[in-house]
Order: structure tokens, then sequence, then C-alpha cells
């Protein structure tokens, strides 16, 4: 699996799990959806992002469109 693909299995992932913890705990479990929101978005402007570091040193290798 691309280090693309995962980095968005991770994102939505985040995005699912805070939205369900948002119902069923706290709204405030929103703050981290809209965090992963503001990682996508800063991600995109400068071509860094914290998880592709994290993953290519856990060993997943293959296309990124980000830069590590």
């Amino acid at each position: 699996m691309t280090m693309d693909k995962v980095i968005k299995i991770m994102a939505g992932s985040f995005i699912l799990i805070s939205v369900a913890l948002a119902v069923w705990v706290s709204k405030w479990w929103l703050i981290w959806t809209a965090l992963v929101g503001v990682n996508l978005i800063q991600s995109a402007f400068t071509g860094w992002c914290p998880a592709s570091g994290i993953f290519a040193k856990l060993g997943i290798q293959g296309t990124c469109s980000i830069k590590k």
C-alpha cells in the first residue's frame, strides 16, 4: 500500500472517530476533526505532512504526493 493511501485512510479514520465521539461523548471532540482538516489544508499548500515522516520510519514506502 502506498503512503498516499495510508495517509488518506488515517485522516478519514480520525475524522470518523472524532465525529462518533462528538455524537456519543462530547461535542469538544469536533476540535480533533477541525485539526485534521487544518492539517490536510496546510499539507496541500506546503507539501509537508507530519504523518508521512512517521509512516516512512515505520517502513511504509511507495509514491506519495506529499514530501517527507
